[in-house]
């Protein structure tokens, strides 16, 4: 019986990964495709990674897409962190459930809800005060960084939730600044969560196509917009090109974080055991 399941489950997990991943590959060997239709192999060629980076057009929405990328996961870094630190060492206070449900909301909101309630947002504004003058890389920036600090805040608040907290109070028992205790201690021990949050919310605003059409404005096409429109034409065989790319930067990223990580987890546990034997 339990040689059947554990067949079973290898299938199953076989099955789930090249249903993942088989797609994915496709992509990156017909971007080598010399012929124009995607499916249809006509030998090897480098010829739209040239053409590609020939695009004006596909080149500035990719560069669009990482400028907003990077602003808007910073900015939602520094926003989700001292939300997830309130959710998670501030205990119960007054409007913790208004509070936590102003964090959940970009969740499970849907994209297309999202998008029109900061549309009319934006349109309000510009009305009332004068800014926003129109749409463009400003409102998009605003926007993916309304649902990303949601994510990084999620993120946080599980880290602190399942650290040991008697490292701070015993800090604080030796007379250390709540300033100085977050930088020198909690910052340090929830870094890898700080990464991934970063990473994720990076990843996110890359990925938005929904929220992004709804705020955004002439000259700040971003590059899913940029790719849904040229994919409605025909699917051609520089946007494999172009995907084939975007995957060997993840892969580096994904890579040199987790290298980051292992070290950062090594190292302080390398620190709690000489800890232990200097105590000993």
């Amino acid at each position: 019986m339990s040689g059947k399941r554990s067949i079973f489950l290898t299938s199953a997990l076989c099955f789930g990964f090249a249903f993942l991943y088989v797609p994915i590959l496709l992509v990156i060997i017909y971007s080598f495709n010399e012929g124009k239709l995607v499916t249809v192999w006509a030998g090897f060629s480098t010829k739209w990674y040239v053409e590609l980076f020939q695009d004006d057009g596909m080149i500035d929405a990719a560069w669009n897409s990482l400028r907003i990328g990077v602003m808007s996961a910073t900015l939602a870094l520094a926003i989700g962190t001292p939300a997830g630190l309130v959710m998670s060492r501030f205990g119960r206070f007054k409007t913790r459930t208004m509070f936590s449900g102003m964090i959940a909301a970009p969740l499970v909101m849907p994209d297309v809800i999202t998008g029109l309630s900061l549309l009319l947002l934006f349109v309000t504004m510009e009305q009332l005060i004068g800014w926003p003058e129109g749409r463009g890389m400003t409102t998009i920036v605003i926007a993916h960084t309304t649902f990303c600090a949601a994510y990084v805040a999620v993120v946080v608040q599980s880290r602190l939730a399942g650290m040991d907290s008697s490292i701070e109070e015993a800090a604080m028992d030796l007379g250390a600044k709540p300033t100085k205790i977050f930088f020198l201690i909690t910052l340090p021990m929830i870094l890898p969560a700080l990464m991934a949050g970063w990473l994720l919310s990076f990843t996110l605003s890359l990925d938005d196509l929904v929220i992004s059409s709804f705020v955004a404005g002439p000259g700040s096409t971003t590059l899913p917009m940029k790719v849904f429109s040229s994919v409605r034409l025909g699917v051609s065989p520089e946007i494999n090109a172009l995907a084939t790319l975007i995957i060997v930067a993840i892969s580096i990223l994904i890579i040199i974080a987790s290298i980051l990580v292992m070290r950062s987890e090594r190292q302080r546990s390398r620190q709690a055991q000489d800890s232990v034997d200097v105590s000993i």
